[in-house]
């Protein structure tokens, strides 16, 4: 979203009309509605602005519920934004800590602010880009503890706050059609500007979950963040944030609530199964993707009395099934074939024409796979290629269904 227009969205008619539109339905004649929004006397700038809007807007639920249809948005503003159940865990770090003035320094479209700002806690939002901090401005106007300002988090003066929170920009500059930064040096704000700033008061940091972890201050706390089985963030806290003894956590969140694992450092691995043989159990593990970021592997093994499947393989394996909330249990059925040929006629005589390829530790790309092996039949299952004792496996597995 440009300049000229935001200017159009934020007059009294650009908002009325957006409020106005139906419900954002990807199947809808969007062209057919344009055309009904020009017959009545809108101008196409503005069109084309609550049009962009409502869709961004239906993008939104799946972060903000409700919330996103009073809300605006820019493209790489919603991309970049922090789910709303993850920023209100984030707000409560500060609220416990008793923090409570706040600077959001790097906001983006505001959602940490939002957050902060339902807690009561005073907080400044601060973004670099003017359109951005136009949109936050919206986002925050509800809240009388919060306020915006156009500016640069690296010289914003923090005098008089107790905290900051800093979410910095990982993507190139612009509101659409941005990309990925893939050096932390070229992010904004610098790391080291948010790395220095721990050294001065509490402050919280989002960054990406496959953030490379030797460069992980020892000072903080490092929280590996999961929703619906989706790795989100990596969470690093300084100061009063930072919960005692806790350098790894992995907290997932779902529909069955929130579920924490908490270390003092990177737990040890267990042992793998049978040695060279590599015979698994009855039972195979895969743990949620921010135990395995946090390296809390061993600590969750330990807790089932299971072992590692392979050296360096993030599955794991037991003869009991175990009830947890950190890994998704899969009942193994039998091991098959590893040779391609073999695979696809043992797949071909269980009928199998649906499949789900699951891989650790071996060089296959599962769409090419299941292309080559002609999969015919009305039949489904879950197939893991993997490798253990320094031998590759292919099982085929069933998930275990949790209870309700």
């Amino acid at each position: 979203m440009e300049r000229s227009e935001l200017v159009d969205l934020l007059s009294p008619d650009g908002l009325r009309l957006l409020d106005s539109l139906p419900p954002w339905d990807n199947a809808s004649d969007v062209v057919r509605l344009v055309s009904d929004l020009r017959k009545a006397g809108h101008p196409q700038g503005l069109v084309t602005a609550v049009l962009g809007q409502s869709r961004l807007r239906a993008k939104a639920v799946a972060k903000f519920s409700d919330f996103a249809g009073r809300m605006l948005f820019t493209e790489a503003g919603l991309e970049q934004a922090t789910r709303l159940n993850v920023a209100a865990l984030h707000a409560g770090r500060f609220a416990a800590a008793g923090l409570n003035r706040v600077a959001d320094l790097g906001s983006g479209i505001g959602s940490d602010s939002m957050a902060l700002a339902a807690l009561d806690i005073r907080v400044t939002a601060v973004d670099t880009d003017e359109v951005t901090a136009a949109v936050a401005s919206y986002n925050l106007a509800p809240f009388d503890n919060a306020s915006v300002v156009h500016g640069d988090a690296e010289t914003f003066d923090l005098t008089g706050f107790d905290a900051a929170w800093l979410d910095p920009a990982r993507r190139t500059a612009g509101h659409s059609n941005t990309s990925r930064l893939t050096r932390p040096e070229d992010y904004s704000p610098n790391l080291d500007f948010v790395f220095g700033l721990s050294e001065r008061m509490p402050i919280g940091v989002k960054l990406g979950p496959g953030h490379d972890r030797d460069a992980i201050p020892a000072a903080a706390e490092a929280q590996w963040v999961s929703v619906d089985g989706k790795l989100v963030e990596m969470g690093l806290w300084f100061g009063a944030l930072a919960r005692d003894g806790i350098r790894r956590s992995a907290l997932l969140l779902g529909r069955a609530g929130s579920h924490e694992l908490t270390a003092a450092a990177d737990s040890v691995d267990v042992d793998s199964v049978a040695g060279a043989a590599g015979v698994p159990g009855s039972y195979l593990y895969e743990p949620d993707g921010a135990v395995i970021r946090a390296r809390l592997i061993g600590d969750l093994a330990r807790s089932m009395d299971a072992l590692m499947l392979g050296e360096g393989i993030a599955y794991l394996s037991s003869e009991s099934l175990h009830e947890t909330p950190f890994a998704t249990a899969f009942r193994v059925l039998e091991s098959l074939p590893v040779d391609e040929k073999k695979l696809r006629l043992a797949l071909k005589e269980r009928r199998i024409g649906t499949l789900e390829i699951k891989k650790r530790g071996v060089d296959v790309d599962p769409a090419v796979l299941r292309t080559r092996l002609k999969l015919h039949g009305p039949e489904s299952a879950t197939l893991v290629l993997t490798r253990a004792g320094g031998r590759r496996l292919a099982l085929l597995v069933e998930r275990v269904q949790p209870p309700r």
